[in-house]
C-alpha cells in the first residue's frame, strides 16, 4: 500500500547565474497542516512553484500519495489547489464567473454542481455579496480571499499555500486560518510562510527553510524543548545600542526588548521558549553549529 501524503527527496535547484535555489531538500508530509518558514529569498518560493509542477527541479523525486508526480504532474494537477503570492485578474470577468470557469477547467461539467461549490466557495472566503463584481475592482485584501477560493476548487489533496495571510486584516486572517483547519482534516496543506504566529497557530509539524536547505524540523513543542533553560531576555533603553550576541530584538513602549541564547548573562532573566526563538536559532549558523 502506498505511503499517504507528500514526500520530496533530495529535491536541487539552481538557476542561470549559478543561484542555488534548493540544495538538497527533504520533506514528508502527511495530512494535516504542515508549515514551512524562512526568511526573503530562502528558497521558499522556488521550493512551492516545483511542487506545484509549474517548473521543473535539476534533481530530486516528489510523490504524493505514493505516486511520482514528477514523472506524471497531470495526476497532481488534478489534486492540486495552489495559493501563489500574487493573484491577477482579467478586465471585466466577476468573481463567480472565474470562478465557475475554474471548476469547469478542474472537471465540474455539472453546471448545477459547479453553482453548488461557487456558492460554498465565495460564501467561505465572505465574497458572496462581492461575487458579481469585476475581479479587477477588488481590494488587495479581497482579492487575497478570492485566490483562497481558487485554491480550493474542486476539494484539493494537497493545498500549497504562499504567504497566505498577506493583506489579511486580523478578522480576514481568522477566517482564512479557520479554513486551513477544516482542509487539514484530510488533506496535506502545505502553508509556506516568514509569519512564525500562522505556523504556531495551525501547524502540527514544520520545516525551517535557510538558502535552501532544511535546517529544522519537527513539532512546535519538540523544537521548543530544545532551547530549555537557554533563552533569556533583557529590556534595555530605547537609545542603548542592541548587543552584538542578541539571537533577535523588539521594540517594546519603552524600549528593547533583546533575547539572548546559550547561557545566562548579567541582568538577563530565563524565558520559556517560543517558536520565534527556534526560528532565529535556526538561521544562525554559529550557534547552530556549538549545540
Amino acid at each position: 500500500m502506498s505511503e499517504p501524503g507528500l514526500k520530496v527527496t533530495g529535491l536541487t535547484k539552481t538557476y542561470k547565474g549559478g543561484v542555488q535555489a534548493l540544495a538538497g531538500v527533504d520533506l514528508s508530509v502527511q495530512p494535516g497542516l504542515y508549515g514551512l518558514l524562512g526568511p526573503n529569498g530562502a528558497g521558499k518560493s522556488t521550493l512551492m512553484r516545483t511542487l506545484a509542477t509549474l517548473q521543473q527541479p535539476d534533481g530530486g523525486r516528489v510523490t504524493l500519495d505514493g505516486v511520482d508526480v514528477l514523472a506524471d504532474p497531470d495526476h497532481l494537477r488534478q489534486r492540486l489547489g495552489y495559493l501563489p503570492q500574487q493573484i491577477g485578474s482579467y478586465p471585466g470577468v466577476s468573481g463567480r464567473s472565474l470562478l465557475d470557469r475554474l471548476a469547469w477547467l478542474k472537471g465540474r461539467t455539472d453546471k448545477q454542481i459547479r453553482k453548488q461549490e461557487v456558492d460554498m466557495l465565495l460564501e467561505r472566503v465572505n465574497l458572496e455579496a462581492d461575487g458579481h463584481r469585476a475581479v479587477a475592482t477588488y481590494s488587495g485584501g479581497m482579492l487575497r480571499r478570492f485566490g483562497i477560493a481558487i485554491a480550493l476548487i474542486g476539494s484539493p489533496r494537497l493545498l500549497i499555500v504562499d504567504e497566505p495571510t498577506a493583506g489579511l486584516d486580523p478578522a480576514e486572517r481568522n477566517r482564512f486560518h479557520r479554513v486551513l483547519a477544516e482542509i487539514g482534516s484530510d488533506a496535506v496543506v502545505l502553508l509556506s510562510t516568514h509569519i512564525v504566529e500562522d505556523v504556531e497557530n495551525l501547524c502540527t509539524r514544520l520545516s525551517i527553510l535557510n538558502d535552501g536547505r532544511i535546517v529544522a524540523e519537527g513539532t512546535p513543542e519538540d523544537l521548543k524543548a530544545k532551547l530549555d533553560g537557554r533563552i533569556w531576555e533583557i529590556e534595555v533603553p530605547r537609545h542603548e545600542p542592541v548587543p552584538d550576541d542578541a539571537l533577535h530584538a523588539s521594540a517594546t513602549p519603552h524600549g528593547t526588548r533583546v533575547i539572548l541564547a546559550g547561557a545566562q548573562q548579567a541582568g538577563y532573566t530565563a524565558r520559556e521558549p517560543r517558536l520565534e526563538d527556534v526560528y532565529h536559532f535556526a538561521l544562525n549558523p554559529s550557534l547552530t553549529a556549538a549545540a
